[in-house]
């Protein structure tokens, strides 16, 4: 188990030690993306008229709006993986009989040389010469 990170983030102005399992250069850019949230909504006047608690909410709802835009995103990603798995997979086997067909024919061609270039017996050589 990886050991405990302590680290300390500015996030709106205030300095917070965050602890956890992760990087200290994760754990930044955890504050980093709540301080770019607080930046983008401190530039709009409506949000900043709101009070502290409203401004609050606003952010942390915008917050779990990106986290189930991007579980989404996640998920149609694994979606779409899997199905180009088993198209590969399809291809893969498609492959597999085709090869086996083109071997199976050439064994064929092969035979069908051989008996072709294969000298006649003596018996069906007479029986040849007497019909003619």
């Amino acid at each position: 188990m990886a050991s405990k990170t302590d680290t300390e983030v500015i996030i709106g102005g205030k300095v917070y030690t965050l602890s956890g399992y992760e990087s200290e250069e994760y754990l930044q850019r955890v504050a980093s993306y709540i301080n770019n949230k607080i930046n983008e909504y401190n530039k709009l006047d409506g949000y900043r008229r709101q009070p502290i608690d409203v401004q609050n909410t606003l952010l942390q709802l915008n917050i779990a709006d990106d986290y189930f835009k991007a579980k989404k995103q996640i998920s149609e990603l694994e979606d779409e993986l899997q199905a180009k798995d088993q198209e590969l997979y399809d291809l893969k086997h498609e492959l597999i009989s085709a090869q086996i067909k083109l071997e199976s024919s050439e064994e064929q061609v092969k035979a069908l040389q051989q008996a072709q270039n294969r000298p006649e017996p003596a018996s069906k050589k007479k029986q040849d010469k007497v019909q003619s």
